[in-house]
């Protein structure tokens, strides 16, 4: 994964960027800068998005951080203490380092393996595990474990918001300015306004597929 601030966007940003926009109570999101993801030899761009959860004491939890800047840490810092930073997934952690390198004290959780699997070091206080949620009067967990990505879901009660990352994709195609990316888009189903989990996505929970239907009663 890769971010450069003066490379020109393959993506149309959601304006504006690293401003928190409220979408339910004690929810807001930040939509972030442009990522590259290598995969198979292709440079895919993609958009990036937090979600901030505030908790009945007024602790934050930033979940799948956006790039860290000082302004948006003092924007978060005025809705409460920044306390808990997520990795949802295997590929929602870059920006993870840079945040804790600034608040020492914030704890990260993420998902089983990370470790080991990020292309850049991250320290790991506590991993997600299913159906143990840290914040159980609060927050749902379900960790849903795949051969190559393992996603943990978050389901906040008084909201009533699911908190997914790629395990639903919704592409809108006009905000995409290469043809090439379009393509792809369209070819594995995360189009919008019919996004779902990318056929690739898809298959690396071919093998575990029957076991998730038991679970979810289909």
């Amino acid at each position: 994964m890769s971010s450069d601030p003066h490379q020109e966007p393959s993506l149309e940003p959601y304006a504006p960027v690293n401003v928190l926009k409220p979408v339910a109570p004690d929810i807001w999101i930040v939509d972030g800068s442009e990522i590259t993801l290598v995969s198979i030899g292709l440079k895919l761009p993609f958009t990036t998005r937090m979600t901030v959860i505030r908790l009945s004491g007024g602790d934050l939890i930033l979940h799948s951080p956006v790039e860290y800047s000082p302004e948006l840490r003092t924007a978060l810092e005025a809705l409460g203490p920044i306390r808990f930073l997520v990795a949802p997934n295997s590929l929602h952690y870059w920006w993870i380092p840079d945040w804790k390198a600034q608040l020492p004290e914030a704890k990260v959780f993420a998902v089983p393996g990370l470790e080991k699997r990020a292309k850049r070091p991250v320290q790991v206080d506590q991993a997600l595990m299913d159906r143990q949620s840290s914040w159980p009067d609060e927050i749902d967990l379900l960790v849903i474990k795949g051969d190559v990505l393992t996603e943990a879901v978050f389901f906040h009660r008084l909201s009533k918001t699911l908190i997914l990352t790629d395990l639903i994709e919704n592409f809108e195609l006009n905000r995409i300015h290469s043809w090439f990316f379009r393509l792809l888009v369209r070819l594995s189903g995360a189009a919008d306004p019919d996004g779902k989990a990318p056929i690739d996505m898809q298959l690396t929970f071919f093998r575990s597929s029957q076991a998730l239907r038991k679970r979810f009663g289909r």
